[in-house]
């Protein structure tokens, strides 16, 4: 806990130095190299930020993803980005129950601590934008009604800089939700 404004305590300085030990071991057990990577990840997860990666499939970004919720127990979803995914299959819905006669909310995939967006620019303007509000807000609407995101919370977005069939450009207001490129 912050002793005063601008200072630190020595057991968040603790903590913060366990945390990375904890993912440096767990990234050098399941990830082969790759440590530029690793080291954006952890530098977006402190800063409260998120990355939007270009490469080529088969670099390990889902396992690097996997690897650093496991390594601060949270939790990881990804969400392979098509031109047929929806808002909702996003952020999540309402579904009426028969039974009680009223609404629940069922939240979407993206309410985890770390969400891997793959191939986000497969995906539609509509649902990009769908993802604004739950990157700059750390929430979600649904039915009128927020609901906040776990912290931490940070997406990985990914993108193949090769293939341009069947892609939609990234609108400047989603690029300005990445911390790092």
């Amino acid at each position: 806990m912050a002793t005063g404004h601008g200072s630190i305590s020595t057991t968040d300085l603790d903590r913060a130095g366990h945390l990375l030990k904890r993912v440096e071991q767990v990234f050098d057990e399941r990830v082969v190299g790759q440590e530029a990577l690793r080291t954006a990840l952890v530098s977006s997860l402190l800063a409260g930020g998120h990355i939007l990666l270009e490469s080529v499939p088969g670099l390990a970004k889902t396992t690097a993803a996997q690897t650093l919720a496991a390594a601060i127990d949270g939790s990881f979803r990804r969400i392979q980005c098509t031109p047929d995914l929806m808002p909702n299959d996003i952020v999540g819905t309402q579904i009426y129950n028969y039974a009680t006669g009223s609404f629940t909310t069922q939240l979407g995939p993206v309410h985890a601590n770390l969400v891997l967006l793959d191939e986000i620019n497969r995906s539609s303007a509509k649902t990009q934008s769908a993802m604004l509000e739950a990157m700059q807000e750390k929430q979600t609407s649904i039915g009128g009604e927020n609901f906040p995101l776990p912290s931490p919370f940070m997406v990985l977005a990914t993108q193949n800089p090769i293939e341009e069939e069947g892609t939609y450009v990234l609108p400047e207001a989603q690029m300005d939700r990445f911390l790092m490129k």
